[in-house]
């Protein structure tokens, strides 16, 4: 059954929320920048992501308005498969699918039985493209720099070179070079947070989970490449 009126308008919110942040394993840019220093923290995050195939984890993401007022949790599991594929399966509170299949990004929303589709190459005009599934140097989209230990975990920053994304500051947190933790503040002030348990780095990922085919009946919007 579709979802009623009254609850479209927040969850299309949720939607695009989701979109960016699941776009956030990726990572938009083409500036050329200089190679970094052995020891900086870009040269460490490039070790960890050239070093990086495949990922999975179980995910708890929470979002906090610009107030620091919870707005919006939940929860799931996440794919990532080299290069440019990634599948988000959210649970709770609410049944959705955000895959990447290397030229699409769908997002597949069970309750409004409503699936949006852009090409990969769009969506990265706007977010931080497949920084975590893609293969471009990370300084060509960010300015890296170390942050303050917080929660046990080290923190990564990223601020993008690109004035036209709808995000302000991404940060990576990890632990013993298990990456742990996300974090991401749109211009707006919302922060989204997303949690990683049960990570398994480089494991065996059939690609059929990165093919996404709209099931019968639901509204589609867009057109897939």
């Amino acid at each position: 059954m579709k979802a009623s009126l009254a609850g479209i308008g927040m969850r299309f919110r949720a939607i695009t929320r989701r979109s960016l942040l699941a776009a956030a394993l990726a990572a938009a840019g083409t500036v050329p920048a200089a190679a970094p220093a052995a020891d900086s923290p870009a040269a460490t995050l490039q070790k960890y992501l050239d070093g990086l195939s495949s990922f999975e984890a179980q995910f708890h993401q929470q979002v906090v308005d610009s107030r620091g007022r919870p707005a919006e949790e939940s929860s799931g599991r996440l794919y990532l498969l080299k290069p440019d594929r990634f599948r988000w399966d959210y649970a709770n509170p609410a049944a959705q699918q955000i895959v990447s299949d290397g030229r699409n990004l769908w997002h597949y929303d069970e309750d409004l039985e409503q699936v949006m589709v852009k090409s990969l190459d769009e969506s990265l005009s706007t977010t931080p493209a497949l920084l975590l599934a893609g293969r471009q140097n990370v300084t060509e989209g960010y300015e890296v720099t170390e942050q303050d230990s917080r929660d046990g975990l080290q923190w990564i920053g990223l601020a993008p070179r690109r004035d036209d994304t709808d995000f302000r500051s991404l940060a990576l947190g990890f632990a013993r070079g298990t990456l742990k933790a996300m974090e991401l503040q749109d211009k707006l002030g919302q922060r989204t947070r997303i949690d990683f348990k049960a990570v398994k780095r480089n494991p065996r990922l059939d690609s059929s989970l990165f093919v996404f085919t709209p099931p019968p009946g639901v509204d589609v919007i867009g057109t897939a490449r």
